[in-house]
């Protein structure tokens, strides 16, 4: 069963190149991120036609999360996370897909910091973990898997100087990832791929594809159940240099 996270940067924008994936690559479950598209415009008819069902959380020009399934429609569990009222974001989708529990998550950039932003990113992080806990209490195979915008080693990316000031890099962001894979979660791709220097982002300037600077941010976190299970997990990479591209590749794990 191969499992998948993909930022795509605007579904609307995105949808020939995510459909394109879906019929080529036929992968089992999909989490999406960065919809930018309200509940009433994500595009259905489309990915129904390609053979997937879907479960989407849905805001209008921003954010967004949405799960497929091949074959069959999520059962959707949990949208949004406790703890914070009053936050309006479409960033955490939680659904059933035979047997597994999988979350589609995209959390906050956190830029510019220090600021508001950059504060918003650590309570958001900190309720995840809040939310992790009680997945793993579950004990059932789970991943939680999006765009964390948080590039959790030095080998994570392609210039540590280029990225200290950022919020993704910072010891705060950093010290909240590894607080959450502390509670027993497994980073995949970390897992299979232990001297870093492996990419899931390039920006679309400065020539950042051709230069192959990018960087991690993109993680599939499997429970111990899940886990267990674990036989692949890498990047879709070719998937990045298409046109009109998202500024993301395809990450994936497969479990058996």
């Amino acid at each position: 069963m191969k499992i998948v996270t993909y930022n795509v940067n605007g579904i609307k924008a995105r949808l020939p190149r995510v459909v394109e994936y879906l019929t080529e690559d036929q992968p089992d479950i999909v989490c999406l991120q960065e919809l930018k598209s309200s509940d009433e415009t994500f595009p259905l008819a489309e990915i129904e036609a390609a053979g997937y069902g879907a479960v989407w959380h849905g805001q209008k020009a921003w954010n967004g999360v949405a799960v497929l399934a091949k074959g069959a429609t999520p059962v959707e569990r949990q949208r949004g996370l406790a703890g914070e009222p009053e936050d309006e974001h479409s960033r955490y989708l939680e659904c059933e897909v035979d047997g597994l529990v999988v979350a589609s998550l995209y959390l906050p950039n956190g830029n510019p910091r220090p600021g508001p932003k950059f504060d918003y990113k650590l309570r958001w992080m900190e309720r995840l973990t809040t939310r992790a806990r009680d997945l793993l209490a579950e004990e059932v195979p789970t991943i939680l898997a999006g765009d964390y915008n948080v590039i959790p080693n030095d080998d994570d990316t392609f210039s540590v100087r280029a990225m200290q000031d950022d919020a993704l890099m910072q010891p705060e962001s950093r010290g909240a990832y590894r607080r959450l894979l502390a509670q027993g979660w497994t980073d995949a791709l970390r897992t299979r791929e232990p001297k870093g220097r492996v990419w899931t982002f390039w920006d679309y300037q400065a020539g950042a594809w051709q230069r192959d600077a990018g960087f991690r941010i993109d993680h599939l976190l499997l429970s111990p159940q899940a886990a267990d299970r674990l036989v692949g997990a890498g990047v879709d990479k070719t998937y990045r240099g298409r046109e009109k591209a998202s500024d993301h590749a395809p990450t994936w794990v497969r479990l058996r």
